[in-house]
């Protein structure tokens, strides 16, 4: 057994409550440092601690309802962290219900979806919650018959006493247990003890969507609810000079045009206020449609703005920025990078000493990537309710990161933390996107104007100019090869608009003698910010497609080489600062080859690419099968091994691969975002292409490495490598590599 032992107050953790009418209700705080709060009873100062609470409720009539505080967007945290909680409390999970909890300032911190965090941080802390509560029931049964507490059992809610022969519900010894003190030490189970862990569970929102419930922020509706939307600039570089709204407000049903200012002059950001543009028109009206008629009769007038600075972050951490001045295109950014290419970047790590390598290498390979901006291209477009009265602020928000939006809210629309009540709608994908909550000021701002309830609505053409994306990037990678076709030294060089995506501890670091990674990055007036697997989503498909042609050039099979290089990072690695497990890493390798059958001679029916990659404390590999028909590629099948730890839900998991999978692949042949002078040129799927069903794989098998280690991250680590994987089997079925995204652009001058 496990033994998890909180060195702070029982107290700190839970809060133990009496249900009205009776029952037993347990609050846990679940991230790895904890803070008290005053609603906790008798909670110690412990000043490290952070506050993320859930619950656990129990009724007499012994239902079990578990509130899962984490927004959900598709990845099924509502599913898989009660599912955690539930392992341990013994209860039959077809009988539990789960509900989403909402925004709550005094009981939750930090709610947030995002960074492939969501079982690593609630492994032990959710367990112990369940856990706890097991332990307090079966001492109130304990009590109440008058028997050693070793001599009771717990299973599906019912407390038994085999001797005895005596039986008795959670919810009959709910309101009893809610008395106790919890213990200051539980035990947790075993991996090989558990029962629902690791078992294939069902969406619990699953039938819900599938008859259409209201889920969804568009779904929501209150009386006298007003539609809102905005018209912001169309081109980055510009914003508001004037605007004459007099034929608009003609029109049916609108009931002000107005303009709205989204931060304030001087407003320090936070980590997650990202807003494109600050000056925006508002239509508001009773009908979508009536204000999507109207915003068409507003003439508005646009001027260039002057570079300005912007500052963020919190207490002494504060940073300022330069927005620069301009109309940018997708030309012009291009010959930037290939400018900053040839220049001297900021060195970001060096290892004994590549020049001298480089000097000395029989030959030198050389080759560079780049990829365009993304947009996240979410299924759902960005839409808020907003109701902002003296008493309260109510929105229904489908956010990613709420605790963030507190800042935001009480500093732009000038009212108390205490008065914020946030419902949190389920979100038609997330991917990064909706962790920048500027659409949730802007709703509240015009609620507070219209002093009315409002939704506001962004259409997808809206959605798609307005930013945030994925960072323009370009990389060169280069390797001295010497005269027996060791490789004696890499270099890493590369940049973006307006990051570099250089991660230099990580793999291939670590595994040569001369090692160089450089940066650089170039400033810009176009909103980018995270994107599913942020900067990793571009330097894999970079790194792994160089590995291949690498392997290829010194006559070695790409996957054994891969390992080979890991096995010497293992032995014997460079530096000291290396992120990545070179065991784990060899592991995922070593199964996907074996999945795969690679290397049999009955695959040559098809061309087959691999890459690995690690990124969010996770290691995924995978080999894609494909072949050509009418000079398009098709992908056959796809062998994916995940070391993510201890896989909590295998349904959800691969799930989620299969996702990554597939939008990997969507983007890495379609995906790009092109701008003329400021202006991006496609607004909707009729211009930007999206990965089809028919282009999809045509079949997906997924393992998992059987291990006991914690679950680590799961809903990015298996996006980063499936786009070289792609390219290189594309290079298989074509003789041709393909080096900069998407790659649709040459397939089709070919």
């Amino acid at each position: 057994m496990e033994k998890s032992n909180n060195t702070q107050s029982r107290r700190s953790f839970l809060k133990v409550s009496s249900i009205t009418g009776g029952g037993m209700m347990i609050g846990f705080s679940w991230l790895a440092n904890l803070i008290p709060h005053e609603a906790i009873a008798g909670a110690t100062a412990t000043k490290d601690w952070i506050e993320l609470t859930g619950f656990i409720k129990i009724f007499p009539d012994n239902r079990i309802t578990i509130l899962s505080p984490n927004p959900e967007f598709g990845q099924n945290v509502i599913t898989s962290l009660p599912m955690l909680i539930a392992e341990e409390l013994e209860v039959d999970w077809k009988k539990i219900k789960v509900e989403q909890g909402d925004y709550d300032t005094p009981r939750f911190k930090r709610q947030f979806t995002g960074g492939s965090q969501a079982m690593r941080m609630a492994w032990k802390p959710l367990r112990t919650a369940g856990a706890t509560a097991r332990f307090m029931l079966l001492q109130a049964a304990a009590n109440e018959w008058d028997v050693p507490l070793a001599e009771l059992t717990a299973s599906n809610a019912v407390v038994t006493h085999k001797a005895s022969n005596r039986t008795i519900t959670y919810g009959a010894l709910a309101t009893a247990a809610a008395k106790l003190t919890a213990p200051a030490n539980i035990t947790l189970k075993k991996s090989g003890e558990f029962s629902l862990i690791g078992t294939p569970q069902k969406n619990v929102e699953g039938s819900k969507i599938v008859v259409g419930k209201s889920l969804f922020t568009m779904d929501y509706k209150q009386e006298g609810m007003l539609i809102a939307m905005a018209i912001h600039p169309t081109a980055f570089g510009m914003k508001l000079k004037s605007f004459d709204a007099s034929e608009a407000l003609k029109m049916p049903g609108i009931k002000d045009v107005f303009e709205i200012q989204v931060y304030k002059d001087g407003y320090v950001k936070a980590g997650f206020d990202t807003r494109t543009f600050n000056n925006l028109v508002v239509v508001v009206g009773n009908t979508t449609w009536e204000v999507m008629n109207a915003r068409k009769k507003v003439v508005i007038q646009w001027e260039s703005f002057e570079a300005y600075k912007e500052f963020s972050g919190m207490g002494n951490n504060k940073r300022e920025d330069t927005i620069p001045a301009g109309l940018e295109s997708t030309e012009s950014h291009m010959k930037q990078m290939y400018e900053m290419q040839k220049k001297p970047g900021k060195v970001l790590r060096k290892d004994g000493d590549p020049e001298a390598a480089f000097a000395k290498a029989k030959k030198i390979m050389e080759k560079t990537y780049s990829a365009p901006f993304l947009p996240h291209n979410t299924m759902e477009p960005i839409s808020c309710f907003a109701h902002i009265t003296e008493d309260k602020a109510l929105f229904v928000a489908p956010i990613q990161i709420p605790d963030m939006m507190k800042q935001s809210i009480t500093a732009n629309l000038g009212i108390t933390a205490d008065k914020i009540d946030m419902k949190l709608a389920r979100m038609g994908g997330g991917f990064g996107r909706r962790a920048y909550g500027h659409y949730i000021v802007e709703a509240g701002l015009i609620s507070q104007k219209m002093k009315a309830p409002i939704k506001l609505i962004y259409t997808r053409e809206d959605d798609m100019s307005n930013g945030v994306y994925r960072p323009s990037y370009m990389v060169t990678y280069k390797a001295a090869i010497d005269e027996n076709k060791n490789v004696t030294a890499i270099h890493v060089k590369g940049g973006g608009i307006p990051e570099n995506a250089i991660h230099e501890n990580r793999f291939p670091a670590g595994a040569f003698e001369n090692y160089l990674a450089e940066g650089w990055d170039i400033p810009t007036n176009i909103t980018i910010g995270a994107f599913r697997a942020p900067r990793s989503n571009f330097i894999a498909s970079a790194e792994q497609s160089f590995l291949d042609e690498l392997a290829e050039a010194i006559g070695k099979d790409p996957i054994d080489y891969r390992i080979e290089l890991l096995k010497k990072a293992k032995a014997n690695p460079v530096g000291k600062n290396n992120e990545y497990d070179a065991e784990r890493y060899i592991g995922v390798l070593e199964l996907v080859k074996k999945k795969s059958d690679w290397g049999n001679p009955k695959n040559k029916t098809v061309k087959r690419g691999v890459a690995a990659y690690f990124c969010h404390n996770s290691y995924a590999a995978h080999v894609v099968d494909l072949t050509m028909k009418d000079g398009q590629p098709v992908v056959q099948n796809v062998v994916s091994a995940l070391d993510c730890g201890v896989v909590v839900n295998p349904e959800g998991a691969k799930n989620m691969i299969e996702g990554a999978i597939v939008d990997g692949i969507g983007n890495v042949l379609f995906g790009g975002l092109r701008f003329e002078k400021g202006v991006p040129i496609q607004k909707n799927f009729n211009q930007y292409r999206m990965i089809r069903m028919k282009e999809a794989p045509k079949k997906i098998d997924i393992y998992f490495v059987q291990n006991n280690i914690d679950p680590t991250g799961l809903g990015e680590p298996p996006f980063p490598p499936i786009f070289a994987a792609f390219a290189n089997a594309l290079y298989k079925a074509t003789g041709k590599r393909h080096y900069h995204q998407p790659f649709i652009n040459a397939l089709n001058k070919s």
